[in-house]
């Protein structure tokens, strides 16, 4: 065998995919990148200003400050903060002088409020995670199997046309025949475009997205009216009249009905309401905005897959509306491309298509290959050689130079007028 034979088999097996690692299904994510900074901010702070809110309250001690009689006691005074942040209702008058009470209970369970909040926010990523990832799973590792499994496939299949086309006796036959297999689409991939076509009729993740958008922008907002109603109600109060007339103090002649108190927690939670309400306002551009991703096709990764033999899922026009559980997979292809190792090579023969002179001479990956193996990509014609502009092309791909690339692309002809077979 010719060294020239070796380096085309050699350069066509290094062109192969590797096997899959057994590493692939559990490096898949689940959650775009937008949807994880959502759950981590959504989620992640009001936790962490909760945590800041208890440990001050564990560092500081009382909560309330009443001011006491002078008369009273250190025991005493202790009672009636107790008392106070126990009940924690203010006594007052209404425009006509009648008495009135206002209970501000609702500051003591605030804290816990949040802790409520990061668990409602939590609730749509449970959805997604337990109704669609399963599933969403599956389908991303067949098809980024399948994938990579197409691409090797027109690696093999320019490797048995280069074994056929040196045993062949009539090099006119051998195009002939290769011509019609492309006429007739015979070297189509039908499992992997029609299970594609079929998620285009499917509709169970993209409704469980929108779902999970939907519950999580409902979510913000409910929080974000909670807070103003809180703001509006009791938040401009840290002042309050409270009674003390119970218990141990309620036979005490020289006790006062009423003392005022001061919520000394206050500006600590006026501030955690309003960076909670700040920021989820501020992300529920972003819910919008990861739900409206869905109102548009994602081209750019199937047309690089274009260049597979037959693949035209685009050129067929079989994308309709874009509301689909194919474009969620393709959304979620786009956030696993690290996964799908065609993707890289295919994109730079796709540029390479761009760049060359002819850009009929490469239509597909087969054709890429068949240049790189010295071989024509359509029936070979008398006087035609291949560009300088080609060999410096695919030569920069390969990172070898011009000259060199020339050379093999042509090794197999002893001048430019004399086919590759000859």
């Amino acid at each position: 065998m010719s060294l020239s034979h070796t380096a085309a088999e050699y350069m066509l097996s290094d062109a192969l995919l590797p096997d899959p690692s057994s590493s692939r299904a559990k490096g898949l994510r689940l959650e775009l990148p937008s949807d994880r900074v959502l759950k981590f901010v959504a989620v992640g702070l009001p936790l962490f200003l909760v945590s800041l809110a208890f440990a001050r309250e564990f560092s500081a001690g009382s909560q309330i400050s009443c001011f006491s009689p002078s008369n009273f006691t250190g025991k005493q005074s202790a009672y009636a903060d107790t008392a106070c942040w126990d009940s924690l209702l203010h006594h007052g008058f209404d425009a006509e002088g009648r008495a009135v009470t206002k209970s501000l209970w609702v500051l003591k369970v605030f804290p816990y409020s949040l802790l409520v909040v990061a668990v409602l926010m939590y609730l749509p990523y449970l959805l997604w995670r337990y109704a669609a990832a399963p599933t969403l799973h599956s389908d991303l590792l067949f098809i980024i199997d399948e994938l990579d499994k197409s691409y090797n496939r027109s690696v093999r299949l320019v490797q048995h046309m280069r074994k056929v086309q040196q045993e062949s006796d009539d090099s006119e036959q051998f195009w002939e025949e290769y011509e019609r297999a492309r006429r007739e689409r015979y070297f189509e991939f039908p499992l992997l475009e029609r299970y594609l076509a079929c998620k285009q009729h499917s509709h169970s993740l993209v409704i469980i997205y929108l779902l999970r958008n939907l519950l999580l922008l409902l979510f913000l907002a409910a929080t974000c009216l909670y807070l103003v109603f809180l703001h509006l109600n009791i938040f401009f109060q840290d002042e309050f009249s409270c009674s003390i007339k119970t218990g141990l103090l309620q036979a005490e002649p020289h006790v006062p009905q009423l003392i005022p108190c001061k919520l000394v927690f206050f500006s600590i939670f006026q501030l955690i309401s309003l960076t909670v309400g700040g920021v989820y306002v501020l992300l529920m551009p972003v819910v919008i905005f990861s739900a409206l991703q869905l109102c548009q096709w994602d081209k750019g990764l199937l047309s690089v897959y274009e260049m597979l033999p037959a693949f035209d899922l685009l050129s067929r026009k079989m994308l309709t509306c874009p509301i689909n559980d194919l474009n969620v997979i393709l959304l979620f292809l786009r956030a696993n491309i690290s996964e799908l190792t065609s993707f890289s090579r295919l994109n730079a023969v796709s540029a390479l298509r761009e760049a060359a002179a002819e850009k009929q001479d490469i239509d597909t990956v087969v054709d890429f290959m068949t240049l790189l193996a010295g071989l024509e990509a359509t029936k070979p014609k008398h006087q035609a050689c291949v560009p300088p502009a080609n060999g410096e092309a695919i030569g920069r791909f390969l990172g070898v130079s011009g000259v060199e690339m020339t050379s093999l692309l042509s090794f197999q002809r002893p001048n430019c007028c004399t086919p590759p077979w000859g």
